[in-house]
């Protein structure tokens, strides 16, 4: 397939079709293919109705030449109608295959390698952006081999009856790409700003939303209503600015198609009626001429319009492309380590830091030097953004280490050890999330089939559990639904326990709960220390700090 690609940035074209069609070529190829069979047929249905229509003016019995035309009209429109919709099922393949490669490589990178773009930004590209690949996939590329081959044949065929109706299209054609040209980098741009304000309102809306508990302290809930307003309005314009643009230059393409159908039609017309005696051949335009011509002058425009409408897709899949380039270019926090199973390291709990440094949001965060033995706790005390969680985050091998060391069981932490350290330990977030998945499935991670009561009891969840409608085989919402917060952090200290870890990284297991709900937190960290395990929080609660072993600030 020849492709005429303009782009306004050097290289991007070839970039954007390496990347999104060079995997699906074939299929474009065949579809393409199959869609040009099926509209070069249009010409013999055409053919088939003047023929007809020809014979019935000349007095001859009206059904001489009708079944022999509808016979070869409807044996056409059967393969146009088969033609087109496999060339459809192949192009929406391949946008599903496109699609759904680039989703899976954008979020397995995100959850190994996140960059600094908000979780917002993401989900908008992965759900709102990437499908606004599917149209162009589906309609450009065909429409651009469509436009390049049909023309040419529908105006070969113009000229075989009239060097008139032939020179008109000739003239009146071109005008739909030149302008098509000049409208697409428009579009372009105005695609690319739309796309960056969907993604900013989403930021936006994330931030809002983790934040309403204190916007609704502050009395701020309607400045930020207003702030909502504004961004939204914002959206509305972008968004008004690229169907604008689309709008207005269907209006010029339909124009131009318009004003050459209508100038075929009027040359026909005062031929036959004899007013007009040149434009054929050496013998004058019969009917049968006439009404072949007006019945392939639509045609003849109607690739170059369906191009102009696939135009605007194109614009927005570059966008997209684009964002997408962006992404792949941003400095990231690798994962360490492969993520995949393992076996768990050997050995005694054992951390020691030396000098460890890591490097998160373009901060540089220093981990406190300290030991810790199986059995013992610690709290990692400190000013909020210092980077406590930060240092949570490396100690479990999940952030790579801009210097210094850790070792864990005698064993430098690295991405060779990473994976089997982990299976040693359970993390505890701040915020709790479940799954769309039963209660017993979340507290069994390793689907193991185990009792998951022992730890429910040692967690001082048990309760909880008894009191939800269907036990353990009850769904919580994302947040944890029906459950206080004191009870969802119970609930994340019985998982923990339930996966037999040795040491629990606790991310604020206390905050934002009241007294007494935090000291049943703080007994149940107590009994699994108790147990034998060593337990490392992160924590502003003086009361939890005091009940760990050892207290060790994070520095500034």
């Amino acid at each position: 397939m020849v492709d005429k690609d303009t782009a306004p940035a050097p290289n991007s074209t070839a970039r954007a079709k390496a990347r999104i069609i060079a995997p699906v070529q074939r299929e474009l190829r065949v579809a393409g293919w199959l869609s040009l069979v099926a509209g070069a047929l249009w010409p013999v249905q055409a053919a088939a109705i003047a023929w007809a229509v020809s014979g019935w003016t000349a007095g001859l019995p009206p059904m001489d030449r009708t079944w022999i035309a509808t016979t070869v009209f409807v044996v056409c429109a059967i393969l146009r109608a088969g033609l087109e919709h496999r060339s459809g099922a192949l192009l929406y393949q391949a946008a599903d295959q496109t699609i759904a490669r680039e989703r899976a490589v954008l979020i397995a990178r995100e959850a190994h390698a996140p960059t600094n773009a908000g979780s917002a930004s993401i989900a908008s590209l992965v759900v709102q952006k990437l499908p606004l690949l599917q149209p162009w996939i589906t309609r450009y590329h065909v429409a651009m081999l469509r436009a390049s081959v049909l023309p040419l044949l529908l105006l070969i065929l113009a000229f075989s009856q009239s060097w008139v109706v032939g020179l008109t299209l000739l003239v009146a054609g071109p005008l739909i790409p030149v302008f098509m040209a000049l409208v697409g980098m428009a579009a372009e741009d105005a695609s690319r700003r739309q796309l960056d304000e969907i993604a900013t309102m989403n930021d936006m809306l994330m931030d809002r939303l983790s934040a309403m508990l204190d916007i609704r302290l502050l009395g701020a809930a309607d400045r930020v209503a207003i702030v909502f307003s504004d961004r939204a309005e914002s959206l509305r314009i972008k968004t008004m600015a690229v169907l604008r643009i689309a709008f207005l230059s269907s209006t010029v393409l339909e124009l131009f198609s318009a004003l050459g159908v209508a100038m075929v039609a009027v040359f026909v017309g005062f031929t036959l009626l004899g007013e007009i005696n040149f434009g054929s051949w050496g013998m004058p335009l019969t009917l049968g001429q006439g009404l072949f011509l007006l019945l392939i002058a639509p045609e003849f425009f109607q690739p170059l319009r369906d191009l102009a409408a696939a135009w605007h897709d194109r614009a927005a899949g570059f966008a997209v492309v684009s964002e997408l380039d962006a992404l792949d270019a941003a400095d990231r926090v690798a994962f360490v380590g492969s993520g995949l199973p393992s076996d768990a390291m050997e050995g005694s709990i054992s951390i020691i830091t030396r000098g460890a440094v890591v490097v998160r949001g373009g901060q540089h965060v220093r981990i406190p030097d300290f030991a810790l033995t199986s059995g013992e706790t610690l709290a990692l005390t400190g000013p909020s953004g210092v980077g406590k969680s930060s240092a949570m985050a490396a100690i479990a091998g999940l952030v790579p280490l801009h210097s210094g060391e850790i070792m864990v069981n005698d064993r430098r932490l690295n991405a060779q050890t990473a994976d089997a350290w982990r299976r040693r330990i359970a993390m505890i977030p701040q915020r709790p999330h479940f799954p769309d998945e039963t209660l017993g499935a979340w507290l069994d991670t390793g689907q193991t089939g185990g009792d998951p009561w022992p730890a429910l009891r040692l967690a001082d969840a048990n309760g909880i559990v008894e009191r939800l409608p269907y036990g353990l085989d009850t769904r919580l919402g994302e947040t944890g639904g029906g459950v206080s917060g004191g009870e969802a952090r119970r609930l994340l200290l019985a998982r923990a326990i339930h996966t037999g870890a040795d040491l629990i990284l606790a991310d604020e297991p206390t905050a934002d709960l009241d007294a007494e709900t935090a000291a049943r937190i703080i007994a149940a960290l107590q009994r699994m220390q108790r147990e034998g395990r060593s337990i490392i929080v992160a924590t502003h609660d003086p009361d939890l700090a005091a009940a760990m072993d050892r207290q060790v600030e994070v520095p500034l």
